[in-house]
């Protein structure tokens, strides 16, 4: 499978053509026009010509520049395992990222601020998944430790805190 990090998505540099009316969901669904991209591989193929801008999110080749609306980040985890010392996540699209420094780990606060945090992990540039709740209930059931109060998980040699046991 060819690596995520080897497009060229982030060297084109196209004109702004300007807006698709496309909606990737918080729950990960793909919305065109109002009606979900019900092709998964057609969902793959936009999935790796998205890149984010410091203008938002968008669809990229290289002579033009589609803006998109994104409702949180384009990605999900759906599954997690482990190869060693190396926790491997994959992403509802087909991406795979082993957490590390180059795919690290960070809990994020829910966006009304009151929601407990959730675990992200970047899949390539500044493209982020959000763990779906079966994927990070078992990241916590099956990886997770315990120090001072608090859960960690390990991957590439690197901690990563969960948070708060309660």
């Amino acid at each position: 499978m060819e690596d995520a990090a080897d497009l060229p998505v982030e060297k084109w540099h196209p004109t702004h053509c300007g807006e698709m009316d496309l909606v990737i969901r918080e729950d990960g669904a793909w919305i065109h026009e109002g009606t979900p991209i019900g092709r998964p591989a057609l969902v793959r193929l936009l999935s790796r010509v998205l890149r984010k801008d410091a203008d938002g999110y968008v669809l990229v080749t290289p002579v033009e520049k589609i803006s998109i609306e994104v409702e949180d980040v384009p990605f999900l985890v759906v599954d997690i395992d482990r190869e060693g010392e190396i926790l491997r996540a994959r992403t509802n699209v087909g991406d795979e990222a082993l957490i590390g420094s180059d795919h690290p780990l960070e809990m994020r606060a829910g966006e009304d601020g009151d929601d407990a945090p959730r675990p992200y992990v970047r899949i390539r540039g500044d493209l982020w998944a959000r763990f779906a709740r079966p994927a990070y209930y078992r990241l916590i059931n099956e990886e997770s430790w315990e120090k001072d109060g608090s859960l960690y998980i390990s991957s590439a040699g690197l901690d990563y805190e969960l948070g708060a046991v309660t």
